[in-house]
């Protein structure tokens, strides 16, 4: 527009007309100078005007120290029509029970690429759109003047950098890209297009890549390259990287060190999210800081997050529900079952209008809130033979009494059910969540006898073929004391079909590190992550696609590092759940997807590969009573959802 003025104004004062008249060629030049100052200064005050700057930032703006707001923001920042619109200032305060979930912090702030809205629909987050053709190539734009929360410029540079110098680099990556990079075997081919805009292409459908752009624990396709340079040797000799980090290691290990997004553990790795730690582990309290550079504002023009400041304090994980209920945390759901319910209720309403917190409760969406997760790639032979026969495994969850576990530890208000999709999902069908859960120790028993190889002793306990007593240990990450006490309800009801159950507890990173290795018998976890899922949502869960299931770890492994190790897929079922899932990548019809997704949940309720227990168990959700923009309704989940993040935390404010 401006260009258009200033170049009408040349033409008209250069006219045959004007030639022949000073007169006229003064008006004319008076006109257009006028015009010219009112299109070119009058929208520099209003864009001046447009947001809001934050109180927290003013006294750096001030002393020149940070830039002015409208030069922090992106041209064209993410504009959130937030319900009930707030103030900047203020921090919360929240509990961890372990120094490694200062992460919460990237999944809270929720901060993506693209990202899930309430709906479970994806949109642009940190891009400014996206275009998809075909579902093999995706155009990404960049929101021009985005910056990281250093200030330096957020561009395709760093996309470059993470593909070629991270993803393709041997010695960063010995495995090459990640899976979710992969499609039949094939990375995509990379384009730059120009300084904000990158494009991927895949010769088949790779329909899954923008789910993953949204997960909670997010595919990063990017990294700040300005930063991440000075420790890589195509930039930096490795001498210089030795003596400036003060180590002995090789660059390769000083730069994965230096570069997790997702851990959050390095205050000098500049983020996209709306706060960044301060704090440098280890440490009993993080600080997290408002980003001046985020790319969100409201409808109002006031930048997000509203919050100045959100504190992680690490407690032990036991303590975490009686320290909420006593005000101490302002926002909490980590580490409080549904059983302190009555607890937090009772000592909200004993504080009456004192009360520091009001307590809701969330819907869960997992496809089991509790659930066993046999080894079949356990290291004991004996036990490997028995956890893939599926008579074995029909009967282990036929001689559980969820009733009885429902009563007992969610107040009847949860539904027994197996590790499978829930009534509001699409795909839902009311066998996948009965097959196999009637308690009924008789045919448990009657399937023990069939198999042949188990025998009972004296004691009524049976004996395995190398005339060992049958005993399973369960092991757990030693976080939940609801975990024991659905085990110990377990282990009554198994004792009536004569097997020995032990639960053992440990620490999270040891129970996956003995899983992954084959050590475990077998472990208690929650049961499927999204259990609402629809047709269009990549049923990966119930193939073999992660180390990080723990029914069949190691052949996970093999998919994952593409045959370099880990076991190759022995059962003839779960490689038809492979291909079934290839199947469902390379198609975009609709009724096609469902019926590939209702043929895995078929497979899944007959063969028993992870027994559910309950599902549908609600979340105790502790907030504080003058923090705002919290809904009282919400769905607890952690993909999609990102537990908290879905709802924004960033339009979280104190009234």
């Amino acid at each position: 527009m401006k260009s258009e003025i200033i170049t009408g104004y040349y033409q008209m004062f250069n006219c045959e007309e004007s030639k022949n008249s000073n007169l006229l060629k003064s008006r004319v030049f008076i006109k257009y100078s006028m015009i010219v100052a009112l299109i070119i200064l009058i929208p520099m005050k209003l864009q001046a005007e447009k947001y809001i700057e934050s109180e927290y930032f003013i006294q750096r703006v001030e002393n020149n120290t940070l830039p002015s707001i409208q030069d922090r923001l992106p041209r064209k920042p993410r504009v959130i029509n937030v319900k009930e619109p707030g103030k900047n200032g203020g921090e919360i305060r929240m509990f961890i029970g372990r120094a490694k979930d200062i992460r919460l912090m990237v999944v809270y702030g929720y901060s993506r690429l693209v990202g899930y809205n309430i709906n479970r629909e994806l949109i642009p987050d940190i891009l400014e759109k996206f275009e998809i053709e075909d579902n093999k190539k995706f155009t990404l734009y960049l929101r021009k003047g985005h910056k990281w929360s250093d200030g330096a410029d957020f561009t395709s540079e760093d996309f470059r950098y993470w593909w070629q110098d991270v993803a393709n680099n041997k010695k960063l990556s010995p495995s090459g890209p990640p899976n979710d990079m992969i499609q039949n075997n094939e990375p995509p081919i990379f384009r730059i297009i120009d300084k904000y805009t990158v494009q991927y292409e895949w010769k088949n459908p790779k329909v899954s890549f923008l789910n993953r752009l949204a997960s909670a624990s997010p595919l990063f396709i990017y990294r700040p390259a300005h930063y991440l340079k000075q420790f890589h040797i195509k930039y930096t000799s490795e001498e210089k990287i030795k003596k400036n980090n003060k180590s002995k290691r090789n660059w390769a290990a000083i730069h994965n060190k230096k570069d997790n997004l997702y851990k959050f553990d390095n205050p000098d790795l500049p983020t996209l999210q709306p706060w960044f730690n301060s704090t440098r582990p280890p440490a009993t309290r993080y600080i997290f800081k408002k980003n001046p550079y985020f790319h969100r504002v409201d409808q109002n023009g006031r930048q997000l997050p509203y919050l100045n400041q959100v504190k992680f304090s690490q407690v032990s994980a036991s303590l975490i529900a009686a320290k909420a209920g006593a005000g101490e945390s302002d926002l909490q759901a980590r580490n409080i079952s549904l059983k302190s319910f009555p607890f937090l209720k009772k000592n909200e309403i004993k504080l009456g209008d004192d009360s520091k917190y009001k307590t809701y409760l969330w819907k869960g969406a997992k496809g089991s809130h509790i659930a066993l997760f046999p080894n079949l790639n356990v290291n004991n032979e004996i036990l490997k033979k028995l956890f893939r026969d599926v008579r074995f495994r029909r009967a282990l969850s036929l001689s559980i009494d969820r009733e009885l576990v429902n009563e007992a530890l969610y107040f009847g208000l949860a539904s027994e059910s197996n590790n499978t999709v829930l009534q509001e999902s699409e795909l839902y069908k009311e066998k996948y969540k009965t097959s196999w859960t009637q308690y009924d120790t008789d045919k448990a028993n009657d399937l023990l006898d069939e198999i042949g190889t188990i025998n009972k002793d004296s004691d009524g306990f049976r004996i395995m073929e190398n005339g060992k007593r049958l005993e399973i240990i369960v092991e757990t990450s030693g976080e939940s004391e609801e975990e024991t006490d659905v085990l110990e309800l377990i282990k009554e009801s198994w004792e009536e079909i004569g097997i020995k159950l032990f639960s053992k507890p440990s620490q999270r990173d040891v129970l996956r590190n003995r899983i992954f290795s084959g050590e475990t018998m077998m472990a208690v976890w929650s049961g499927l992550e999204n259990g609402i899922p629809t047709r269009n949502f990549e049923p990966r869960e119930l193939a073999v696609t992660s180390q990080q299931q723990f029914q069949w770890p190691k052949w996970g492994q093999y998919i994952e590092t593409r045959g370099l190790s880990g076991e190759k897929v022995e059962l003839k079922e779960v490689q038809l759940l492979n291909e079934l899932l290839v199947k469902w990548q390379n198609t975009s019809d609709q009724k096609l997807r469902k019926r590939i997704w209702q043929d895995m949940l078929d497979i899944h309720a007959e063969q028993v590969y992870t027994i559910g227990i309950v599902s549908g168990v609600k979340q105790p959700i502790v907030v504080k009573k003058n923090l705002k923009n919290v809904p009282k309704d919400g769905i607890y989940n952690w993909d999609p959802g990102a537990h908290f993040g879905i709802y924004m935390p960033d339009t979280f404010w104190l009234e």
